[in-house]
């Protein structure tokens, strides 16, 4: 309560007005929801991916509507995608739900795995035992290449939005978590830290002004085994 100086008996009056609300984090940062694609008959099967086009199987679209009913909630402003086909239908039923159209970007795409990609990992071991142990596959990309050409991609993305945005990007498991450890500025020997993506989880980045937070790794499923390229 204040008491007016001027008034009888300096009376009280009511509750001084109160301060402004300050901004959440939500309203002042641009948000990225890093959404890996559901599964596929390769990863089931333990194949190295990479940038080899292999479709959803149908559990994999399954996993894809059932995760789109949930982002939809968060009412996105945007849907960007890798341009495989595996990202481009788990895009799908989002875009269908929210009206929004998909934006391709190849620079999302996974890790393109040389001459690892359509084996499975113990034929990997077996013929590239030195390249496994270093996890550098033959005639494709190294972890600090993918790093920078997702990890730029992404920040390509937000540079586009206004505060306040939330972006769905539909990627890759290699390609999210090593961009995603990139733009937080972890160093590349930190970069295990960040463990692997479900098919169809989802990470969310924030970025207000020029930091970025990590707000939620690996969300929409529970912890399970991760079928993935990434390790």
């Amino acid at each position: 309560m204040t008491q007016v100086p001027d008034s009888p008996g300096g009376a009280a009056t009511g509750d001084a007005a109160a301060p402004a609300e300050a901004p959440r984090y939500h309203e002042q940062s641009i948000r990225l929801v890093l959404w890996r694609h559901g599964q596929t008959r390769w990863n089931v099967e333990g194949r190295f991916q990479g940038q080899s086009d292999i479709p959803l199987d149908p559990v994999g679209e399954q996993q894809a509507e059932r995760a789109a009913r949930l982002l939809a909630g968060l009412r996105p402003d945007a849907i960007v995608s890798s341009d495989l086909s595996r990202a481009m239908a788990t895009a799908a039923p989002l875009a269908r739900l929210t009206g929004l159209t998909v934006t391709t970007d190849k620079d999302l795409r996974e890790r393109y795995g040389g001459l690892w990609e359509g084996l499975t990992d113990a034929e990997i071991r077996a013929r590239f035992p030195a390249e496994h142990a270093a996890w550098l596959p033959p005639e494709g990309e190294s972890s600090a290449v993918v790093a920078d050409r997702a990890g730029t991609a992404l920040e390509r993305i937000a540079a586009g939005m206004a505060p306040g945005t939330l972006v769905v990007v539909v990627s890759h498991g290699a390609a999210i978590r090593l961009a995603a450890a990139r733009l937080l500025g972890f160093p590349e020997e930190l970069w295990g830290a960040v463990g692997p993506l479900a098919n169809c989880a989802w990470s969310v980045l924030g970025r207000r002004r020029t930091r970025w937070r990590l707000l939620e790794h690996n969300a929409g499923t529970l912890p399970e085994p991760v079928l993935s390229d990434d390790r």
